[in-house]
């Protein structure tokens, strides 16, 4: 009997070892896939091309305290905009739209030209917000102010859809002209965006607009 328990047991322990080394091989996979932070670079590509939350999924939701902490505690304009994102649309974490929309604004504030651009189609579309397409003009115009293309499309959008102040008109039209594109799409939607603002404005005015230097 004594002789049996001793077989047994060492049956038991080979079935454990067995058991352990077969996860050996996934936990050093595990190991092997774990995904280090976004760099500022990789991040502003993925909001770029609108993969960001997309790219959280993909990774796991394994960098949700990461991104947490450098939104809430080290207040990174960018990771304040992905963390607000990711509340809005409930990706890894519960869902809730106005604590992100208030760290997008906060963003915005500090100067994040995609917080702006993000917060104007919010409030062009009307999505989480009551639909007020002057104040999405009142969002965008700082990032185009700042040189940013895809701000400066949204505003002479806007201006040529007839919001915002026929004012500053002359301003959006120069700064989409003399913008630099990276790609012919863009191009071509600023050259048909650029004509509707024009027909609300004199020839003169365009005229003046197209200079290199406002005058």
């Amino acid at each position: 009997m004594h002789r049996v328990t001793k077989v047994s047991l060492r049956i038991v322990m080979l079935r454990l070892c067995l058991f352990v080394l077969c996860l050996l091989p996934n936990l050093a996979m595990a190991e092997l896939t774990s995904v280090d932070i976004y760099s500022d670079e990789q991040l502003l590509k993925l909001i770029r091309n609108d993969v960001y939350l997309k790219q959280v999924k993909l990774d796991d939701c394994q960098l949700v305290q990461d991104i947490e902490a450098r939104a809430e505690i080290l207040k990174q304009p960018m990771y304040q905009f992905l963390w607000g994102e990711m509340l809005n649309y409930g990706v890894c974490v519960d869902k809730h739209a106005s604590r992100g929309m208030k760290l997008l604004q906060t963003a915005a504030e500090q100067g994040s030209a995609e917080a702006m651009l993000k917060l104007a189609e919010y409030y062009y579309h009307g999505q989480m917000v009551v639909k007020d397409r002057n104040r999405a003009v009142q969002y965008v115009m700082p990032a185009a102010a700042n040189g940013d293309v895809p701000a400066r499309l949204m505003l002479v959008r806007l201006y040529g859809e007839g919001y915002g102040s026929p004012v500053d008109y002359q301003l959006g039209y120069h700064w989409l002209y003399n913008s630099v594109f990276n790609d012919a799409a863009s191009q071509k939607k600023a050259t048909s965006l650029l004509q509707m603002l024009a027909a609300k404005m004199p020839a003169s005015i365009v005229e003046r607009a197209q200079q290199p230097q406002l005058h």
